[in-house]
């Protein structure tokens, strides 16, 4: 970011005059970012080709000192590069201008708003990202949370457009990158709620089974494969059941891949209401039983960056919520809480105790391989001796 920015948030501003070194200070939204990633992000003019140049050439300089392009950048340090023609710089891309409904409709879904994410409540039938004739998404009402030339939110993860509940949103480049390494380091955990069919046999459990794209479905079907899927693990628990029409479950992905809870829940013989995608004519109920999906994104538990944690419970859809009531199940039986034991990400002062202990671990067994070499010196020495010294008796006095 430019020395005179106002905020370290915001991207670089001022840009110098044709021939003038440029300065700027990483902000914290930058903090461990590589040198050439700040470039594409705030100079995107500038390519890697010339990144890698002006570093080879000492041009880059990182409070002073040299830098290569894999560098990490640190909050508050300053970036001096070489001039450059300001005129080069490409134009951001045109906002599409939203309508009043779109963004109350935005709005609405906003469960819990922080300095670095924004918490929605993603309505069922609303897809989280446009496609092929895919144009109403969660992705296009973003515009709605911008004011003047603050970075566009950016999505981290996503719900299939059938299944409700909580979906974070980064506010900046900097939270993006942030919470996505959260979330494919599996320390970000959810805990869904699904009504489906029939009650399994245990009532807490881990469904363990690879899961690859169904062959002859394009990629939008994934189904079971123990040999060449990708491993995929489900904790899930039976908060309550109606006799043996229905159960409810809490449901903890352990890994991330396309459709896996409910693919799971199918292949243990129990398809989430609603989805006729896995489960067939057997994924509905007779009588009042909204035909919907009923699959619920109920909580988000993640770090944020900077510190703190964020911790949010979204609502039920009014499909859920009245299939619940009709079935006179109690929702204050379930408080979402994960069911993983495992301890969360560690501190960076329990990582660089960790790396202290690791290296004095280390010094102390070099110390072991050194003194052993040292111990059998004399011993190879005479060895040698003897290995050099002539066979039959020796020659004693004449």
């Amino acid at each position: 970011m430019a020395d005179n920015n106002p905020t370290p948030d915001q991207t670089p501003a001022p840009r110098p005059e044709r021939g003038e070194v440029r300065q700027y200070t990483v902000g914290a939204d930058d903090d461990d970012i590589r040198l050439d990633r700040w470039f594409k992000r705030h100079l995107p003019q500038v390519g890697f080709a010339t990144v890698a140049r002006w570093a080879r050439t000492g041009q880059i300089r990182v409070d002073g000192a040299r830098a290569k392009p894999d560098d990490r950048l640190k909050t508050g340090q300053t970036l001096r590069i070489p001039p450059g023609n300001p005129a080069k710089a490409k134009a951001p891309p045109r906002r599409r201008e939203l309508t009043a409904d779109e963004r109350a409709q935005a709005h609405a879904m906003v469960i819990k708003e922080t300095k670095t994410a924004i918490a929605l409540n993603k309505p069922p039938g609303l897809a989280t990202q446009g496609g092929s004739k895919t144009y109403s998404h969660v992705d296009g009402l973003l515009d709605a949370f911008v004011e003047g030339d603050e970075p566009r939110p950016r999505l981290v993860h996503r719900l299939d457009k059938d299944t409700s509940g909580v979906l974070l949103i980064a506010r900046t480049p900097g939270s993006a990158a942030a919470f996505s390494k959260r979330f494919s380091g599996r320390s970000a955990k959810k805990v869904y709620w699904a009504l489906v069919v029939g009650v399994p046999e245990q009532h807490v459990g881990e469904i363990d089974a690879p899961l690859a794209k169904q062959p002859g479905t394009g990629g939008e079907k994934m189904h079971v494969d123990m040999e060449g899927g990708q491993p995929a693990k489900t904790r899930y628990r039976v908060v309550e059941r109606a006799g043996n029409k229905a159960a409810w479950l809490e449901l903890e992905p352990l890994t991330g891949r396309t459709h896996q809870l409910r693919v799971h829940c199918a292949a243990m013989g129990h398809p989430i209401v609603g989805d006729g995608k896995y489960g067939g004519q057997d994924a509905f109920l007779t009588g009042s039983i909204s035909r919907k999906m009923h699959l619920h994104a109920r909580r988000l538990i993640i770090s944020q960056p900077g510190g703190g944690q964020l911790d949010v419970t979204a609502d039920l859809p009014e499909h859920f919520a009245s299939t619940m009531e009709h079935l006179g199940f109690d929702l204050s039986l379930s408080d979402a809480e994960p069911l993983r034991d495992d301890p969360g990400p560690k501190s960076k002062a329990e990582k660089k105790q960790d790396a202290k202990q690791h290296a004095k671990q280390y010094r102390k067994a070099r110390r072991g391989e050194r003194r052993s070499r040292t111990v059998s010196k004399p011993a190879a020495k005479k060895k040698a001796r003897a290995k050099g010294k002539p066979k039959g008796k020796s020659g004693g006095k004449r």
